[in-house]
């Protein structure tokens, strides 16, 4: 559609090219409007057309969120605009770290990334470009993510916007970092905890600012939350501990009339329309005030689902097919916000210097954090065959002395770093407590967080890790489930950075063969087949050490790695070393290490993921070597490098790792007369070996739990025994 002719006399701006309607000169707009009312980087709350400039750039906002979710019929412009005031708030009080938890808040975001010309940095300079590069690829994804110049954190799931806020206020105490959350996020029960357990953990780190947009609605019908009086929401953020609770309710402004506690302000008349944006300029002035101040806060602003976009309610959250740019009740409300060409000049002129020039110049994720030299670590190797060490406890030392010398460095675990066999954690850096308490290993300031949530643990080590800082996430394989999805998220976004980030690393302890007794409510071996699909992103990488040699290695190699997930898998039982450093090494680099050869008439090639695993394989060897037929263990430490180039996505990561072993060095490997994949946890695991494989094969893995007395028991429910390898090795070889 051809745009419409400006109704002002100014000329139109570059960067317009694209806008579909211009409105009619607004009122006092030659008092309040004639220049920038910024002072430096910010606006004075209290001055009048500083309140009249931030009404202008919330609706520039809502006209461009419209139009360019229109430009596709596709994206959510609902949430966003029911918002827009207090966003436009925080950006001319120069506050321009701002997160989300909410990833339907995109085009909103995208159109303020936009007016500031950060997306310039992606080719995007006008209007039309922005609309013909939404929910493209190589353009501006349906969800936020770190590949978007001046974002600082990717949305998707509900629930993991804080931990992104609360990271980035560990890093950088002088700033404020926003983020807005939703009614719908709301109703997931990770957000308030981990808020809360982190003040507890961080009570002078307050200069993070939840922004609740409460609307009254969620994707598609009333919110869960939208029957609560203002003194009942305020009692709730109360009862979780904000000290201070800021409320801005449209319905206080209205002079239409409208039905129903929640109202939309554009409806109002222009002179209570300044009047509510003041009085969200002055509060959203007064909590980021109180924010960096020192006190737990909370701003809640209360408008209409869809203030001033094409439909309000649920019914604004999403555009179908139907919601074209040449439907009448899309053009019907982009006139409705239409703005003159010199107020579309006067937002662009404020936006590139608010906050001290666009977000994509000046964000803290635009710049690498600088990271604390921790020198090469001390490694220890052990005799071969020697005395029985606990894999995790060798790592824990490493940990202990990576904390030690950055103190950025941060380790969390929910379910207790001594069940995991790394007490030497605690002691070295010490769990993060109010309480001090040396029989706990617990202190004020320890680098140690244990909140009872894997959410909160991975949310806040994987956040940590996104914005620059190097991070540890321990959990028992049992119960990390509830941590992966924003592991998955961050990893993701890692993998699309335009800069450096240390690797998010992991350590999971304790899988299901050593939680026999605990029955099969502590035996969540898939997780595995979580990390084996993750593995095709090209930047995840499990990783199983098979003693307490490898382990070490592992770790010092994952240090090294930048934006990538490393997942070390490893028990916390006392198990044979195995291993020499130099063959972790090939390990790491080839995918796998032969640790025994034997010959006989035919050989059988065991393909090994774990260490405990390894136990009825080695008994399965020597019988299998009594009966005159050969064997192979080869120790499978990184799958991923197993795969061929073509099933990993390696290529289109932002740091690109394409090591892969060729036919050749898979055939030293994994060649014989019979192949069997041997795994503690999924099979899925065993997918790179199976498919290049040309033998006849077979795999072992976990099949379901159950309450044993042993980790020998609990092998033997799921057929992982020497007996039964011994007698499928010697079916397939004849």
């Amino acid at each position: 559609m051809t745009a419409t002719t400006p109704k002002s006399t100014s000329i139109v701006p570059n960067f317009c090219e694209g806008i579909q309607y211009f409105g009619e000169p607004l009122p006092e707009f030659d008092k309040y409007g004639k220049k920038s009312a910024l002072n430096g980087n910010a606006v004075d709350p209290n001055d009048d057309a500083a309140v009249y400039q931030t009404l202008l750039y919330a609706d520039a906002l809502r006209y461009l969120t419209l139009q360019v979710t229109g430009s596709k019929a596709s994206g959510h412009p609902g949430g966003f605009a029911s918002q827009a005031e207090a966003y436009a708030a925080l950006v001319m009080l120069g506050h321009k770290n701002i997160v989300t938890e909410v990833g339907h808040h995109a085009p909103g975001f995208y159109s303020a990334m936009f007016l500031d010309r950060s997306l310039e940095d992606m080719g995007i300079s006008t209007v039309q470009q922005l609309r013909d590069r939404f929910r493209e690829k190589h353009g501006l994804l349906g969800h936020l993510s770190g590949y978007i110049p001046g974002i600082l954190a990717p949305a998707g799931p509900l629930g993991q916007g804080q931990h992104f806020a609360m990271a980035a206020a560990l890093l950088h105490r002088d700033k404020l970092f926003p983020f807005t959350v939703g009614d719908g996020g709301l109703g997931e029960p990770y957000i308030m905890s981990s808020m809360g357990h982190f003040h507890t953990a961080y009570p002078d780190v307050t200069n993070f600012l939840p922004v609740l947009v409460w609307n009254g609605f969620s994707q598609e019908h009333h919110s869960m939350v939208s029957t609560k009086s203002n003194a009942e929401m305020i009692a709730y953020w109360q009862g979780n501990g904000f000290e201070e609770v800021i409320l801005v309710d449209a319905k206080d402004f209205d002079d239409k009339n409208q039905p129903g506690d929640y109202v939309d302000s554009t409806a109002f008349s222009f002179a209570k329309r300044i009047e509510f944006t003041k009085a969200v300029l002055a509060n959203v002035d007064k909590a980021a005030k109180s924010a960096l101040g020192g006190k737990l806060t909370v701003f809640i602003i209360k408008q209409l689902k869809g203030a001033g976009v094409h439909a309000r309610g649920a019914k604004s959250h999403n555009l179908y097919a139907k919601d074209t740019l040449d439907a009448p009740h899309i053009i019907s409300a982009l006139k409705e916000r239409a703005l003159p060409a010199e107020v579309w000049q006067l937002v662009r002129t404020n936006l590139e210097k608010a906050g001290g020039g666009p977000a994509s110049k000046t964000a803290v994720t635009e710049f690498e954090l600088p990271l604390a030299d921790i020198g090469a670590l001390p490694l220890e190797e052990y005799e071969v065959g020697g005395e029985a060490k606990v894999s995790t406890t060798a790592m824990g030392r490493l940990v202990g002395i990576v904390g030690q010398k950055d103190k950025n460095f941060l380790v969390t675990n929910a379910d207790g770093n001594e069940a995991s066999g790394i007490a030497n954690i605690n002691q070295a850096l010490k769990i993060n407590h109010p309480v001090k308490d040396d029989l706990y290993n617990q202190a004020p300031g320890g680098q140690v967080y244990e909140p009872l949530s894997e959410d909160a643990c991975a949310g806040l080590a994987v956040g940590l890790a996104l914005m620059g800082a190097r991070t540890l996430w321990c959990s028992y394989e049992s119960f990390a489930i509830n941590g992966l999805p924003i592991f998955q998220t961050v990893t993701q976004a890692m993998a699309e950075l335009r800069r450096q980030t240390p690797s998010t690393i992991t350590l999971y302890t304790a899988g299901a063969l050593e939680q026999g007794r605990n029955g099969w409510t502590h035996q969540r071996p898939e997780i595995e087949a979580y990390f084996a699909s993750m593995m095709r992103n090209g930047n995840v990488f499990p990783v199983f050490p098979p003693d307490a040699n490898s382990i070490q290695v592992c770790y010092d190699w994952a240090l090294t790695t930048k934006n990538k997930g490393i997942v070390i898998t490893a028990s916390k039982s006392p198990l044979a070393i195995r291993t020499t450093f130099a063959q972790t090494r090939e390990g790491l680099e080839n995918g796998a290490v032969v640790l025994q050869e034997t010959a006989g008439s035919k050989t059988v090639v065991f393909a090994v993921i774990g260490d405990m695993t390894l136990i009825p394989v080695y008994e399965a060897a020597k019988s299998l070597q009594e009966q005159g037929t050969g064997s192979r263990i080869v120790s499978v430490i990184n799958p991923r490098r197993l795969y061929r180039a073509s099933d990993v996505a390696w290529d289109t990561c932002s740091e690109p790792d394409g090591g892969f072993i060729d036919d050749a060095k898979f055939n030293q490997l994994f060649g014989g007369d019979a192949l069997i994949g041997v795994t503690g946890g999924a099979s899925a695991m065993l997918e790179p070996i199976m498919l290049r494989s040309n033998c006849v094969r077979d795999t072992f893995a976990w099949k379901r739990g159950e309450t044993t007395a042993s980790a020998g028991e609990l092998m033997a429910f799921n057929g992982l025994t020497a007996d039964a390898l011994v007698k499928r090795g010697m079916q397939l070889v004849g």
